[in-house]
């Protein structure tokens, strides 16, 4: 799965910069652009925090469906 195309997507959606998001979640931007581009994913963490920073569900912010119950 390409998550790191809709990392970027939900990011630009949002307005922000990966500076901007970096600062936010206290880490270095070379994390975001590594974690766009799919050579690497955030830790659970993170994951959590870009969640609530973009306003989205995890579901939405992976680009995967929820399931049936959700």
């Amino acid at each position: 799965m390409d998550f790191g195309k809709n990392f970027r997507k939900i990011r630009k959606e949002c307005g922000y910069t990966q500076k901007d998001v970096a600062e936010k979640l206290e880490i270095c931007q070379s994390n975001i652009s590594d974690w766009e581009n799919d050579r690497s994913r955030p830790e659970y963490e993170n994951l959590i925090k870009l969640s609530l920073l973009y306003k989205v569900s995890l579901y939405e912010l992976l680009g995967i469906d929820p399931p049936p119950f959700y």
